[in-house]
């Protein structure tokens, strides 16, 4: 398994806890996100490392027995702390994982629950009168153990500032990048996605399952409307102008939407936009007007309430975090 340095870094480090009947898919999607070199950005993101609290670790179902990682002394040294998950959730987590998980919050760093870890940070006590999601499998279960949680089980994932968590196994690549973001920007979140071949952004407040019926032919896919629109963000697209491109009705438009996106043309349309306005101001562009008009956005006030609205930050200090390193803030 990847590791990463022993030496101590200034680059971010992200600390993944294993624990018997771990979840292999959860902890790969880390490994793939956050543990792997990334030459062609021409620096490393994070310093990634693997832990347990035994030398042998059976993995889910048996599947195999993860050895050779370090041991939960790794935990004091994340920045960000990824917690098990595992299918048995009425199971207790042990006692010596549970007190790692929580002095890594008492110190500050940032705590990441992919699908059934929601149930880790709750028996921690660290999710009490905050919002959390879960896998809406185990949303009834969690409800009763956990009533104190704000659980939203029909999300991607719920980010509620220092503890992070992604209700299932996909989304769980969905929150990964929706953290290279935060941390690094949509540039760099968008050329990680590249890599993955995955969608570069989901919403997290997107629903987990849509129920659909079996069709009586087979939807026809959204890439090639998706890729126009994408092309076309600066033009004043519509959902009807969307629909007829596609040469369906605006209901059947927002049906394949919801089947295979999860979301609603508009809301993918304005996420699209969002991150086109990201990018360009990563890239240099200090004129808001100018960037509300490439981005489709329209108005430099639309630009700021969208901008905020997605990633808490202004324009500016937008591009104080990710812009060029040169160059005077924003022109409003």
């Amino acid at each position: 398994m990847p590791q990463g340095s022993s030496q101590v870094s200034s680059v971010h480090r992200v600390v993944l806890v294993v624990d018997e009947n771990s979840n292999p898919f959860e902890m790969s999607c880390a490994i793939e996100v956050f543990g792997l070199e990334r030459p062609e950005l021409g620096r490393r993101l994070y310093d990634f490392r693997l832990c347990a609290a035994a030398p042998m670790t059976r993995m889910r179902d048996g599947f195999f027995t993860l050895t050779g990682v370090a041991g939960l002394d790794a935990v004091d040294e994340a920045d960000t702390l990824i917690v098990p998950n595992r299918p048995d959730t009425d199971t207790p987590r042990s006692p010596e994982v549970l007190d790692a998980v929580r002095r890594a919050h008492a110190r500050g760093a940032r705590l990441i629950g992919f699908c059934s870890g929601a149930f880790t940070l709750a028996e921690a006590g660290l999710l009490d009168g905050r919002r959390a999601a879960c896998h809406w499998m185990w949303a009834a279960s969690f409800r009763t153990r956990f009533p104190q949680v704000e659980l939203e089980p029909d999300v991607l994932f719920v980010d509620d500032g220092d503890i992070l968590t992604a209700s299932g196994s996909a989304s769980a690549l969905d929150l990964a990048l929706h953290v290279v973001r935060r941390d690094h920007g949509a540039e760099i979140a968008n050329a990680v996605s590249r890599r993955l071949v995955f969608a570069a952004h989901r919403d997290g407040g997107q629903r987990q399952f849509v129920e659909r019926p079996v069709p009586e032919v087979p939807d026809e896919s959204l890439a090639p409307l998706l890729a126009w629109a994408q092309e076309h963000l600066a033009e004043p697209l519509t959902v009807a102008g969307l629909a007829a491109r596609a040469a369906v009705s605006s209901a059947t438009l927002h049906r394949r939407f919801r089947a295979q996106l999860g979301t609603t043309p508009l809301a993918w349309l304005t996420g699209e936009r969002v991150a086109l306005a990201c990018r360009l101001i990563e890239r240099g562009e200090e004129r808001l007007n100018v960037v509300a008009a490439r981005s489709g956005l329209g108005t430099a006030a639309n630009l700021r309430a969208r901008l905020r609205r997605e990633t808490g930050l202004s324009p500016s200090a937008y591009r104080r975090r990710f812009g060029p390193v040169t160059g005077e803030a924003l022109i409003v």
